[in-house]
């Protein structure tokens, strides 16, 4: 697993790497307590919050456990939201998939699904991964429903796995596709963008 930062381009959206320089562009679709309610950064408010989540999230893929980028929609030319691999696991061949977040005017639009399988090939066919995995807050139903709709596993919920910035003790629900799998989710995945996402 060679994990270089890399830009993936699909029909959509384009995934860049991600910089510092991205908070000003990025902070008009990431001012909405709802985006970051689910994560572990607390409200992220002001570009200054927003500077310093991506600067974190810089210093884990220099560490080498994550790969950011910035999504940009295509036919916009402008970074609309986030996502990244992250506990990357070269040994095991695993990767999870995490922190992804769109403005509000690009969610249930093919920039999620597109963003995803672009991923998806990345993690399975240049990296050779043999497990990707996807999480999320219990509470958020949403983002069940659009893993589920993808056609991941669902494994299990890891109880009172993650303590948030404002106390609460999240549980976290675990999805999953290994490589005897990515054949047909790869499928429905392209069927999905085949009908417009």
């Amino acid at each position: 697993m060679d994990i270089q930062p890399v830009t993936l381009a699909g029909r959509h959206v384009r995934l860049e790497p991600l910089a510092v320089e991205h908070a000003e562009a990025l902070f008009p679709e990431a001012n909405e307590a709802e985006i970051w309610r689910y994560m572990p950064y607390g409200d992220v408010d002001s570009v200054h919050k927003l500077r310093a989540v991506i600067v974190d999230l810089l210093g884990r893929q220099a560490r080498g456990t994550d790969l950011c980028f910035v999504t940009v929609m295509k036919t916009l030319g402008k970074p609309v939201g986030m996502t990244r691999f992250m506990d990357i696991q070269r040994q095991h061949r695993s990767v999870e998939i995490g922190g992804t977040w769109l403005g509000r005017a690009h969610r249930r639009t093919a920039a999620n699904t597109e963003a995803k399988f672009l991923m998806f090939c990345h993690a399975f066919e240049t990296w050779g991964s043999i497990r990707l995995q996807i999480k999320t807050d219990l509470r958020n139903e949403r983002s069940q429903r659009a893993i589920e709709r993808l056609g991941l596993a669902r494994e299990g919920v890891l109880r009172k796995h993650i303590i948030m910035p404002d106390g609460y003790q999240r549980s976290s629900v675990y999805y999953s596709v290994i490589d005897e799998e990515w054949p047909a989710v790869k499928a429905r995945c392209e069927a999905l963008l085949a009908a417009g996402g």
